[in-house]
């Protein structure tokens, strides 16, 4: 389920199989109809969802974003009996509400930022008043696609967030205290009881160079993230994965999918940012072409409750880095309808070229979204997967489009 970059990843990986009979997608994208069969399903049509898996025997439904899982789409499934690779709508709340997971983890103890939670801009800014100092975190409590943070360094930047949050009205926001580090993102893969590692990555959310300007979905990742050593990954799976794996499954709301949780590596240790219920996007587009294991035979354990007879998820010992092409214009208003040439030649380099926001017109392929495409391409280190994506991103011809430059440029300096 789902039409973007993370979602032709994932069909990408799952179709290489070799328990695969057939793969739909609902409702996918040009490139991910390389691999799949397309149909056209709405996730918010339970109904219809569940009749089509019913008429066509599926035997593994993979959630890939986030509304539909808020939604509860993985329940319903569940309750028609079918395998479902994703949570039910109350471990989603991990992602659907900022101020559900601060509470889950002051009462479990997990480190995390301080927090407040308000409801309306009255209880906002006297919180801000009396409780914290500049610079300082506001997040929108419900999903935002991954824009609704703001960083205000001053009374004017947090009034102006304010503004947006609550745009004259009511809304939950939760306010943080800033943490000074670096950000990481561990990924791990639960039944509800077991827990299995699945990589590491580091995106860039800021659409300009220099890790500058608003927030998107994200520019471009790479994994591993070396600054993820493995002796902070196991502070961070013992002391916030677990615990929070431990919590939801004491409260009768097991969590079955993929964690990924949002890392500040502070120095007094690890600290939870954010929890995400589903893969990163652009980080699945860099944790599936380091995956050397069955993805199918992976998710199915998952779905039936066995991870914990897998073994550890074996990665290669390489690294990717992925590069995202997006149209002019975003993360405002993007420009639509550009034709896009070169994939072809750009795959020719070696790179994978992941589709997101692309329709076909005829016989030309054309952006529909504000994140158009993620060139791919992995290497022996960070550098080497860095060159080729590039190389990769040269071949393509996309007019209306624009990319960051400078993809890992912060663990490139080390």
């Amino acid at each position: 389920m789902g039409s973007g970059g993370r979602e032709h990843a994932l069909a990408w990986k799952l179709a290489q199989s070799a328990l695969l009979d057939t793969l739909y997608a609902a409702p996918g994208n040009p490139g991910v109809a390389r691999h799949a069969t397309c149909v056209a399903l709405d996730a918010t049509d339970h109904a219809a969802v569940v009749d089509f898996v019913a008429d066509h025997d599926v035997g593994l439904v993979v959630i890939g974003p986030e509304a539909p899982l808020v939604d509860g789409l993985a329940d319903s499934l569940r309750a028609a009996g079918v395998p479902v690779f994703g949570p039910d709508r109350a471990a989603a709340q991990l992602e659907g509400s900022k101020g559900f997971t601060k509470d889950l983890c002051r009462e479990a103890d997990i480190p995390t930022a301080g927090y407040v939670r308000v409801g309306n801009r009255t209880e906002a800014e006297a919180a801000l008043a009396s409780t914290f100092s500049y610079p300082v975190v506001i997040k929108a409590d419900g999903l935002a696609a991954g824009k609704g943070v703001v960083i205000a360094t001053s009374e004017a930047e947090a009034a102006a967030a304010f503004d947006t949050m609550f745009d004259g009205g009511d809304a939950p926001v939760v306010i943080e205290e800033f943490l000074d580090g670096e950000e990481a993102s561990l990924f791990v893969l639960t039944d509800g009881v077991a827990l299995l590692p699945f990589g590491s990555a580091q995106d860039h959310k800021r659409v300009g160079e220099g890790d500058t300007g608003p927030n998107t979905g994200g520019m471009g990742a790479y994994s591993p993230a070396p600054v993820l050593t493995p002796a902070l990954e196991r502070r961070a799976l013992d002391e916030i994965v677990a615990p929070t794996v431990k919590a939801l499954a004491e409260r009768g709301t097991p969590f079955s999918g993929v964690l990924y949780a949002g890392l500040m590596l502070t120095a007094t240790g690890p600290k939870l940012i954010e929890y995400n219920a589903r893969f990163g996007d652009p980080e699945c587009q860099v944790l599936m072409p380091r995956f050397a294991g069955d993805l199918l035979e992976t998710m199915l354990a998952v779905a039936q409750g066995r991870l914990g007879e897998l073994s550890l998820a074996a990665f290669r010992d390489e690294a990717a880095m992925t590069v995202v092409i997006a149209a002019a214009g975003y993360p405002g208003t993007p420009a639509p309808g550009g034709a896009i040439r070169g994939i072809d030649a750009a795959e020719a380099t070696g790179a994978i070229v992941f589709q997101a926001g692309t329709r076909q017109d005829g016989d030309r392929l054309v952006a529909s979204g504000g994140r158009v495409l993620a060139v791919t391409a992995t290497g022996t280190d960070i550098r080497a997967a860095r060159d080729a994506a590039y190389h990769g991103v040269a071949a393509i011809d996309y007019a209306d489009g624009f990319h960051r430059r400078d993809i890992g440029w912060r663990e490139l300096a080390r």
